[in-house]
């Protein structure tokens, strides 16, 4: 039998805003309104989209709780699995959005504010279903900063070893996101794929900044197990017109054997 070859994870990543609205950003700023995200969701359903992230950009800085009743008719019209980020603090939460048919929870703020609640996630869900999201921006002097709070807190930690903190809580995965490049589609930080995935030996998720599928190689490449993407699946050209899409099965499966040397 011949050997069977995988390709890399290529996730569309949107964004809810209050009200449950689906919104884009631009380095966490300025949510554009783009409508109603079930509409979203169902055409990715119809183009086989695999892999689907969700992320309240609201919750945390609201201080609320996650918006059940949006989560509860992403998760019954989508046909693939959803991970879901924003607002989540306790493991109450965390369990409560799994119920609804999520499969994966993504912590962000809660690394810092409740590393013993990420532990009880870990340890309740296992560890296959929570994300730990790392958000990075460059500081004055170019050097990496590591943020919170959709990137409006800054954190003392460096990225490489909020990574090695979050695995030593129990999170099966890494997304790393760039708040300079978020929305701009300028490429994804490089140097903090790599700096993330050498540090730790879980999958590490880029995202923030691609563009195209050289940008998404370029992230393989630098240690990536998978690449993810906002605007680059809810726009179409320079003028960003809405336009719901996804990369053809064979795009996708030229990325097959990209990796870090």
């Amino acid at each position: 039998m011949g050997t069977v070859v995988i390709a890399p994870r290529v996730i569309p990543v949107l964004q809810i805003d209050d009200g449950g609205w689906l919104v884009k950003t631009r380095q966490y700023q300025s949510p554009r309104y783009l409508g109603d995200p079930i509409n979203a969701v169902k055409i990715f359903n119809e183009k086989q989209v695999d892999e689907l992230v969700v992320v309240d950009i609201a919750a945390s800085r609201s201080h609320r709780d996650p918006a059940y009743e949006v989560l509860a008719d992403i998760a019954s019209e989508a046909f693939m699995p959803v991970a879901y980020g924003g607002g989540l603090n306790s493991v109450a939460q965390a369990r409560r959005v799994v119920n609804l048919g999520i499969e994966k929870v993504i912590v962000n703020s809660a690394l810092f504010t409740a590393p013993e609640a990420v532990e009880a996630m870990a340890a309740a869900l296992g560890s296959q279903s929570v994300v730990a999201s790392i958000d990075v921006r460059r500081g004055a002097g170019g050097e990496l900063v590591t943020t919170s709070a959709s990137g409006t807190r800054r954190e003392p930690e460096k990225a490489d070893a909020l990574a090695v903190r979050a695995v030593s809580m129990g999170v099966g995965e890494i997304l790393v996101s760039s708040t300079d490049r978020e929305g701009m589609r300028g490429g994804y930080d490089l140097e903090a794929i790599r700096a993330i995935a050498s540090a730790v030996r879980v999958p590490v998720i880029a995202l923030g900044g691609a563009d195209d599928i050289d940008d998404f190689g370029a992230a393989l490449r630098s240690g990536a197990s998978a690449v993810a993407a906002g605007s680059q699946f809810v726009f179409y050209g320079r003028r960003e017109a809405v336009l719901i899409t996804y990369p053809d099965p064979s795009v996708v499966s030229s990325l097959v054997g990209i990796r870090a040397s």
